[in-house]
């Protein structure tokens, strides 16, 4: 019952709810966004956005699943979105360099953020890899993989935030460790030459 009034207070939009839903998800909501996106700025800049977006739709929220994994959803999908964002303008950065309006992308200076809190590697090079290696899995599997194995969340909660089976969330981090596995030993035997 402690979580409904809490909502129903949001829904009257008190200042003591939104403070009190900043001081209780603002570090998860931007532990989620760096995981999906590791760069400090954008991934700021995305948590914003995520707590725009709960308190300008907090009203049509149903209940229908916990806060908490409503507001994981949100940080997800505006991740997603922003992603889906960069590399649109990366595909047009390309065509114009192809028509002679060169527009240099520099992708080694985008991934910026290592510390994350999921992340206790202490080499900044392997986590930039390991960084990198994640976001060339297709979406499926780099959102199970990066919710269960980065944010630490358990198969229930990945399986609540992204509406899947946890049968399907097996199968997506099983092909997700597949892969990643191969695009490292790819990484490390080029390395190697």
């Amino acid at each position: 019952m402690e979580e409904q009034n809490f909502i129903n207070l949001l829904k009257e939009g008190t200042n003591l709810a939104y403070s009190r839903l900043l001081d209780e998800y603002q570090q998860k909501v931007f532990g989620t966004c760096i995981s999906f996106v590791p760069n400090k700025e954008d991934a700021e800049d995305i948590a914003q956005e995520v707590f725009m977006e709960v308190f300008n739709s907090i009203a049509k929220f149903k209940g229908d699943s916990k806060l908490a994994t409503w507001i994981y959803r949100i940080s997800v999908n505006k991740s997603l979105e922003f992603i889906r964002k960069k590399n649109t303008k990366k595909r047009f950065g390309f065509m114009q360099s192809l028509l002679g309006n060169d527009m240099n992308v520099d992708r080694s200076t985008y991934f910026t953020e290592f510390n994350h809190p999921g992340i206790q590697l202490e080499n900044k090079e392997k986590s930039a890899v390991l960084f990198a290696a994640i976001h060339k899995l297709p979406e499926a599997q780099r959102i199970v993989y990066t919710l269960n194995k980065i944010d630490d969340l358990s198969y229930q909660e990945v399986s609540a935030i992204t509406q899947k089976s946890i049968a399907s969330i097996e199968s997506l981090l099983f092909r997700a460790k597949k892969n990643l596995k191969k695009l490292l030993y790819d990484y490390y035997k080029n390395e190697g030459n």
